[in-house]
């Protein structure tokens, strides 16, 4: 034990121990410049010098495009550009079949053979097959939904018509607006679009305009779920692409009860709305003249 003391005592006094570094010259041994140290004062300056020039190596490497060249160090802007070009030939893919699938339906056309069913995107589609709709089965989700919304029919905001006088004039009835939404498409006879597109929120219940009775509930290929209602004054309002039909053939309804629910079904549909038509003495009219969506 004491030897070890003995020992680490000489290791401290020669940490202290001065030495003088001289620099002479070496034809006159004139003393140029010389610089006392100890051990001590060389391990400080030596772990300086180590610990700055390790700081200084890490922000190069941090910093600079140094970083770029050791090996496995990941570039950002590689990764990026490489998911940019894998999307880009992924879209060029795409587009060179999709030309394939048209030429080949030319082809076709010319030689007087069967064209590919292309969808709207270009790509080869499966015809609808309606022979596997079961109209007559209705889920019991919507069977719960259709009793929602009868409850709520207790509660439909109620108009009395002109106090019972036949009036000629459209905009002397108080028509009740079947959906309040925004229009997307407007009354253009001239295109055959006979009504007005309304987008509204998912499962929003349409109400019927005015008193009257039910005159057709049906599905149809084009326009999906569509109920009518012939009114007073030779008026009829139809409201197609609905999702379901909440009365049948031959129910009296009253001024905003409800009648459907919004819906996107049909083939002549891009999404969830209600086409609502408004024909007087056979001729169509326009719905935003008499109605506020």
């Amino acid at each position: 034990m004491s030897t070890n003391k003995a020992k680490g005592s000489r290791f401290f006094r020669k940490l202290k121990d001065k030495y003088r570094l001289v620099i002479l010259n070496d034809q006159t041994f004139e003393e140029r410049a010389s610089v006392r140290l100890s051990r001590f004062n060389v391990y400080v300056i030596a772990g300086t010098v180590f610990f700055l020039f390790t700081i200084f190596i890490f922000v190069i490497i941090a910093f600079t495009p140094i970083k770029q060249y050791i090996p496995g160090y990941g570039d950002l802007s590689v990764r990026r550009n490489l998911i940019q070009l894998r999307l880009e030939a992924d879209s060029l893919q795409s587009r060179v079949h999709q030309q394939e699938l048209w030429i080949i339906n030319a082809r076709n056309v010319l030689a007087g053979n069967d064209t590919l069913n292309l969808d709207t995107t270009g790509f080869v589609s499966q015809p609808p097959k309606y022979d596997t709709i079961k109209l007559d089965e209705v889920p019991a989700a919507d069977m719960l939904l259709r009793e929602e919304m009868e409850k709520e029919e207790d509660y439909a905001l109620m108009f009395t018509p002109d106090n019972g006088k036949q009036t000629e004039s459209l905009s002397n009835l108080k028509l009740f607006p079947p959906v309040l939404g925004l229009v997307s498409a407007s009354f253009d006879p001239l295109n055959d679009h006979f009504g007005t597109d309304i987008v509204a929120k998912e499962k929003e219940s349409i109400k019927t305009i005015l008193n009257g009775t039910v005159i057709m509930a049906d599905w149809t290929v084009e326009t999906g779920y569509v109920i009518a209602i012939q009114h007073e004054h030779d008026l009829i309002s139809i409201y197609k692409h609905n999702s379901v039909l909440l009365k049948k053939v031959g129910t009296f309804v009253k001024t905003g009860e409800a009648i459907a629910i919004i819906g996107n079904s049909g083939e002549q549909t891009t999404g969830p709305h209600l086409h609502f038509e408004l024909w007087r003495n056979g001729v169509p009219v326009d719905p935003e003249s008499y109605i506020v969506f």
